[in-house]
């Protein structure tokens, strides 16, 4: 079999995403050749063009993560686990990630990055963060899903960068894991 025809096959040709199955697309997951159908998955335009552009992420079109996340399919889960990262900041996203199960070699993959792309974190003035440093909030910040607000001038040491969005930060702030927009952080 071609590799667009197990690809059909697998996917019973719609979105192995969403389940559309209007104008389908096969999409080599990074940093893999595309060389079988294991490094693959079926897409339609509007899930290609989301994974490709992240800018341009609708996060109520990613809800279909809450079943296509469960796939048997590396490729699949791969994909899933991505777009999960970057839509963190949603509630919902965040609450699937911490659901979602993948085998070591699997995850590896989902954490490795495209290596033509080298995403660079830097704060509201333009400097590069790097994991371990320590940043100050540039303004209020209202924390989604607690009941306090990280108020300005507040210390974050110890960041973690979120290494598939250049936009976003870990950190604690009263003791709480947050994500925070590299916009409102200076390093100190």
């Amino acid at each position: 079999m071609k590799i667009s025809e197990e690809l059909k096959q697998r996917s019973g040709n719609s979105c192995e995403l969403c389940g559309n199955k209007d104008a389908l697309f096969e999409y080599i997951v990074p940093p893999k050749s595309g060389e079988s159908s294991d490094e693959q998955v079926v897409t339609c335009s509007t899930c290609k063009s989301q994974i490709e552009n992240p800018e341009n992420i609708d996060t109520h079109h990613w809800r279909c993560l809450n079943e296509s996340m469960w796939s048997e399919h590396a490729p699949v889960q791969v994909v899933a686990y991505r777009m999960l990262q970057a839509l963190q900041t949603e509630e919902w996203a965040n609450d699937l990630l911490g659901m979602l199960f993948l085998d070591e070699d699997t995850k590896e993959w989902a954490e490795q990055s495209n290596t033509d792309v080298q995403i660079v974190h830097k704060d509201a003035n333009g400097n590069i963060l790097n994991a371990g440093d320590t940043v100050t909030l540039i303004q209020d910040l209202n924390v989604k899903g607690a009941k306090f607000t990280a108020k300005r001038g507040t210390a974050v040491r110890r960041i973690r960068l979120v290494p598939n969005n250049a936009e976003h930060i870990e950190g604690k702030i009263e003791g709480q894991q947050i994500v925070i927009l590299t916009k409102y952080v200076k390093k100190s």
